[in-house]
């Protein structure tokens, strides 16, 4: 009877042993996951910067390309009124 008690309580140990290691290892990864966030922010702010030039881009394209047409509509209309 003794011995099954002390099997049972040795068993419990172990487990108790193999969950102390889980959370040590858990805890092993959190800073690094810690360290890992700023680095995925700054790059997230540098993406959306690099997002906000492109659409800066794409407006400058655009008033341009509305200052192209514009210009055609008003050659269309001279050539028209001097036809």
């Amino acid at each position: 009877m003794r011995k099954s008690i002390a099997f049972l309580m040795q068993a419990a140990a172990l487990t108790m042993q193999a969950d102390a290691l889980t959370m040590q290892a858990t805890a092993l990864t959190r800073p690094a996951n810690a360290l890992t966030r700023p680095a995925n922010a700054l790059t997230m702010q540098a993406n959306a910067l690099t997002m906000q030039a492109d659409a800066l881009t794409m407006q400058a394209a655009a008033l341009t390309m509305q200052g192209i047409a514009k210009l055609n509509s008003l050659r269309i209309n001279e050539m028209l009124y001097l036809a």
